[in-house]
Order: C-alpha cells, then sequence, then structure tokens
C-alpha cells in the first residue's frame, strides 16, 4: 500500500498507526504536516518520509467572524494541496489518505488524488446544544455562538462529503456528526500503551523547590488535563478542595496541566484559570499540599498516577481524554464527572465513581469518602484495570483494527465506492 497521512501537528492520532504500517516493507508511508511540527519530528520513524508546509496566513481581521475559521482552513487545505500535488507529480499517489479534517487539510486532498481513499480522524462535532455549548450556566453562550459554531462545521462537512469512511474514538463523538455520514464512520478508539500505563510502584517522586518526596502509600489525590480551564472541570475541583484538604490532614494534591486554554474562551485581562480560582478560593487552599506541576514528562505523569490514592477526571459532553483511560490503566480509584463521553468507559460502582459536574459538595464527598477507606475501591480499580486491557489496548485491540481498515479501504476499487 501507499499511505498519506495529513495532520498539521503530525503524529497527531496517527503516533502508532503510521509507524505501524511503514513497519511493513511492502507499504510506502509519506505525512504531510506543519513545518514547525515535521522539523520536530525528524527522525519519528526511518520508513515515514515526512513533508512538511509552511504555516499559512491566517483569516482577515475583516472576515466576518464566522467565518474567520473557514477562511484559515481554506488557506491551509491550500498548502496541502500543492504539496499533494507536487507529489503526484514526482508519481506518488496513495491508496489511502489518513487525515485530520478539522484545520482544513483534507479539504483538496480528493481533488488532487480522485482514486485514493480518503479516511477521516472525526474527532468532534460541533453543536449549538446538546453538548459543549451552553452546559455550563457559569459560562453561558450566547445565540451568536450557537451561530458560529455551527458555520465552524463548513470545513468538515466539505471534507466528509469527500471522504470514504471515518473513525472516531467513541460512540458518543461519532453520533454527534449529521446521521447521514454515520454509516461510514468506525468506533475505533487511537489505543492504550497498557504495558506503560501500568500500575506500580514510585519510590520517590520529587516535588519542587524542596517540597519534599512522595512515595507510593502516601496519601494522594491526583487531576489532570491539558490545561486547567471549565471546559474539563478545572472550576469544580478546585472549589471542592477546601473541603477535601480540610478532611484529610495528611493530603497531598498533585495536579498536573498547562495555563493555557485549549477549549473554551481565555479570562479578560489574561489571568490564567489557575490564578483566577486560587484568588477565589484564598486560604481555603493549602499551599503547601496543593502541588502544580504544569505540563511534565510521560514517565512523570505514569508516576502521579501510580501514586494516586484517588483520581478526579471532569469534562463538558466533549473529546473524552486519553488520561482518563491511562489513569483506568494505571488502576486508579476514579471519580469522574457524570457526562457523556464518559459514561462510555466508566460505570458508576463497577470501575468507578460518577458524580454531578456542577456540585463541588458532591465531589468533596466521594473523594473523601474514597480518602478514608481506600481498599474498598480496590475491585473498582481492579476492574478499570481490565476494562482498558480488554478493549483499549493498543497492542492487542485497537491498532490492529485500525491497521485492518487501512488495508481494507485499500483493497476497495476506487471505482465502486
Amino acid at each position: 500500500m501507499r499511505i498519506l497521512f495529513v495532520h498539521q501537528n503530525f503524529p497527531g492520532q496517527y503516533r502508532h498507526l503510521a509507524p505501524a504500517l511503514a513497519d511493513s516493507p511492502a507499504n510506502e508511508v509519506l505525512a504531510i504536516g506543519e513545518e514547525a511540527s515535521i522539523r520536530r519530528m525528524q527522525g519519528f520513524h526511518p520508513r515515514v518520509r515526512l513533508l512538511g508546509y509552511p504555516q499559512p496566513q491566517g483569516a482577515s481581521r475583516q472576515t466576518h467572524h464566522y467565518l474567520r475559521s473557514s477562511e484559515a482552513a481554506v488557506r491551509r487545505g491550500q498548502s496541502v494541496a500543492r504539496l499533494a500535488l507536487e507529489l503526484r507529480r514526482q508519481g506518488f499517489v496513495p491508496d489511502v489518505i489518513c487525515a485530520h479534517p478539522a484545520w482544513g487539510e483534507a479539504l483538496f486532498l480528493k481533488d488532487v488524488f480522485p482514486a485514493a481513499r480518503l479516511l477521516l480522524y472525526l474527532e468532534f462535532f460541533y453543536r449549538g446544544s446538546g453538548s459543549d455549548v451552553g452546559f455550563d450556566p457559569e459560562f453561558p453562550s450566547s445565540f451568536d455562538d450557537r451561530c458560529r459554531v455551527r458555520a465552524r462545521n463548513t470545513t468538515q462537512l466539505i471534507s466528509l462529503d469527500a471522504s470514504d469512511a471515518g473513525v472516531s474514538p467513541t460512540h458518543w463523538q461519532r453520533d454527534q456528526y449529521p446521521e447521514v455520514y454515520r454509516q461510514r464512520i468506525e468506533v475505533i478508539h487511537d489505543g492504550i500503551r497498557s504495558d506503560l500505563a501500568c500500575p506500580g510502584d514510585v519510590a520517590g517522586f520529587v516535588l519542587s523547590e524542596g517540597r519534599g518526596i512522595l512515595r507510593s502509600g502516601d496519601e494522594v489525590l491526583t487531576y489532570v488535563a491539558r490545561n486547567l480551564e471549565p471546559y474539563r472541570g478545572f472550576h469544580t475541583f478546585m472549589r471542592a478542595l477546601p473541603a477535601v484538604l480540610a478532611a484529610r490532614p495528611r493530603l497531598q494534591v498533585l495536579i498536573v496541566g498547562g495555563d493555557e486554554v485549549s477549549y473554551g474562551r481565555p479570562l479578560p485581562g489574561g489571568a490564567s484559570y489557575r490564578e483566577h480560582y486560587l484568588r477565589e478560593l484564598g486560604s481555603g487552599i493549602g499551599a503547601s499540599r496543593v502541588h502544580f506541576l504544569g505540563k511534565i514528562p510521560y514517565p512523570r505523569f505514569i508516576d502521579v498516577l501510580r501514586l494516586s490514592t484517588a483520581h478526579v477526571y471532569l469534562t463538558y459532553p466533549f473529546v473524552l481524554s486519553w488520561s482518563l483511560l491511562e489513569a483506568m490503566s494505571c488502576g486508579c480509584a476514579l471519580i469522574a464527572s457524570d457526562t457523556a463521553p464518559v459514561r462510555e468507559v466508566l460505570q458508576h460502582g463497577h470501575n468507578g465513581l460518577l458524580v454531578d459536574f456542577f456540585s463541588p459538595a458532591a465531589l468533596a464527598a466521594t473523594i473523601v469518602s474514597v480518602l478514608a477507606d481506600p481498599e474498598s475501591t480496590r475491585p473498582l480499580r481492579a476492574q478499570a484495570r481490565r476494562d482498558i486491557v480488554d478493549h483499549f489496548d493498543l497492542a492487542t485491540r485497537t491498532l490492529p483494527r485500525l491497521v485492518a481498515l487501512v488495508g481494507d479501504l485499500a483493497a476497495q476499487d476506487p471505482a465502486g465506492l
């Protein structure tokens, strides 16, 4: 097969699939991404040829704000199309193109390679109600917001119409897409390295600035998000902390995540949500026992999960974080929001505990009960680990399905699609 991967921040969700396909000498694998990401990935795999395009110009400030993401996507799509046309002139015509459509890179690929089968990674379809927009009354959405997110789907819809198949990581994420397209979307998660994300002892986790060392057996509450923001329930978690800290005087709290904004709106004035909620809670947060670790290397992140006595994962109805499944794979005692798509992988009393996203009091009470009797969560933790190994393990479950899907598409007759 000849396979072309396209992702502005390559490898993105193709970190495992691209090398798996390139491992076969019979396959020729190329990857296109923005130049900055391609430079970082030099040496990614000896049989994956990497090609970069310059960062495209963004939308004009004069463009209607509903259409700025669409204009930026078209410019990005043009950049990718120019690179694809050069590949075609050089004689490279892919059997399958794997692309993430959110930023416009897939817009014109079928125009360059009409016989290629286009497989889209369908992560999230925006809706004006029923998912993230309008979910949190503390951050209300306007009619203008609902119109803007409807228009934002333009790029994905154009790419979807040209696609041959799609893949979504959860059923709920697939079902956000229009019904007319769902029959071509397979539900296959990216996969978890359960051999790396696994239970284990931590002999010495050094905290910064001489604040001590944590070891397995210490009482530790953990929270992880790419960035600390309301979409991942950071405000609810922070508001639960004073009661938890008061009830558990020996507790240490480890918080992983940056101060940027991945989803939603930044606060006016440039303050981070971490700074905002620390100011709100004041002396209710014991600075000596609450440790903001920022963004950390993966091995240190796994040690955080291994140390965890109780792990909190909260989210709007939105994209499911890899970190939730990694926490399950490490055998954490999970306390998570009773929201979609969390319910798809966590069942209350089976492999974790679910709480009301909007109730700091309920979250605090659940955390305290788990910390007070960690042994009671042993069956939940063991089941969480089993569920990841049985259903989400990269090597034995998800990667073979993804490789087979690409192979099935490559074997199809383009004329018959």
